[in-house]
């Protein structure tokens, strides 16, 4: 039975992609070898980083604006640490977004560097909504966000104009929609949503932000040094950069993100729809700060639970449960993920519905 892919990170990537890392475990470019053996300096993976690094620039439209790509190690937690060790001065103030879990995670890090300010913040409310009409102080050396929430299903629409460097934690929403890239001056993204495996983290960074802090920066930690060993100051993860560069070609393929785009929004108007629709079932974040990433609902009765859960298990669906600290049900609809596989869901929706609605007699 073919399977409908929901989960949320490592999540679903695209058929070619599997079947050309495959191929390349095997035997990468005809060489004889494994894409898992060969060296890093190697003429043919030297090619796989650069036109992994170019291919970034060119999907986001970066290309010639002064930005650089990187594929580095640690995931987005790592890039938690790694922004103020570069960007916050020792006597300066960072500037912070508390919109969920991985934003609060940024604060914790940042903290631990000096002076951090939440600007705002919706842990009250429980995460269900995109903190707005607050203030960035003027004299913060950088502002950070997150633009998409997996684990609350929420996702920032606007972003503010700022005299300061703008950092985006863009993880689980990067290459999914258009936005004016330029407006932000390092953007960091684990690979493992619509981009690759997990193993690596990709960072894009406008080099003229970097050197003004005065800190020391530990070698592995300093984004400068990597974009001068062109993204190799040490062994990167090979095959995981690899089947990120078959991902940017997938996406290109596709008509890159102005077409993907269009998918992604029709994909969340046909769920959200039936979960508005449905009376058994509700959304858990705010209508206009819903993700069309990552879609969290509840049922309404929790004694259907049961037989919700059998019937999409049965439809072939996986990975649909909530994230374990919210509970409830949480549909990742990443790029790779077809329309197909949305209807199979709202179509079991709807035959809980019905099933639901059928008296039962006893004789």
């Amino acid at each position: 039975m073919k399977k409908h892919n929901y989960s949320a990170g490592p999540c679903i990537l695209p058929q070619e992609v599997f079947e050309k890392s495959a191929q390349a475990i095997l035997d990468f470019n005809n060489s004889g070898l494994s894409i898992l053996e060969i060296s890093h300096r190697s003429k043919d993976f030297v090619a796989v980083m650069n036109e992994a690094r170019a291919l970034v620039l060119e999907l986001l439209g970066l290309e010639g604006k002064g930005y650089q790509a990187l594929f580095l190690t640690g995931g987005a937690s790592m890039e938690f640490l790694m922004v103020p060790y570069n960007l916050l001065r020792e006597d300066g103030k960072a500037a912070y977004l508390d919109s969920g879990t991985w934003a609060s995670g940024a604060i914790k890090e940042a903290q631990s560097f000096g002076n951090t300010t939440i600007v705002a913040s919706s842990k009250e409310e429980n995460y269900n909504h995109i903190p707005k009409g607050y203030t960035v102080p003027a004299d913060a050396d950088y502002f950070h966000c997150t633009s998409n929430n997996t684990i609350f299903g929420t996702q920032m629409t606007e972003f503010p104009s700022l005299d300061m460097p703008i950092v985006c934690d863009m993880s689980s929403d990067i290459f999914s929609r258009q936005l004016d890239f330029s407006k932000f001056d390092l953007i960091y993204a684990g690979a493992q949503k619509n981009l690759g495996p997990a193993g690596t983290t990709l960072v894009v960074i406008k080099e003229e932000i970097l050197g003004k802090n005065g800190r020391k920066i530990p070698s592995m930690l300093d984004y400068a040094k990597h974009i001068k060993a062109e993204s190799m100051y040490n062994t990167p993860p090979v095959f995981p950069i690899y089947a990120s560069l078959l991902t940017l070609q997938w996406l290109k393929n596709k008509g890159g993100i102005a077409a993907i785009e269009k998918i992604n929004n029709a994909k969340a108007a046909l769920l959200y729809a039936e979960i508005d629709r449905n009376p058994l079932f509700k959304g858990t974040a705010v209508v206009e700060d819903r993700s069309k990433m990552n879609a969290t609902f509840l049922l309404n009765d929790p004694e259907h639970t049961e037989t919700f859960d059998a019937m999409w298990k049965a439809a072939g669906i996986s990975g649909l449960s909530g994230h374990r600290s919210v509970g409830g049900y949480r549909a990742s609809m990443y790029n790779a993920l077809p329309i197909e596989s949305v209807q199979v869901l709202v179509d079991v929706m709807k035959e809980l519905e019905k099933t639901v609605q059928i008296p039962s007699f006893n004789n």
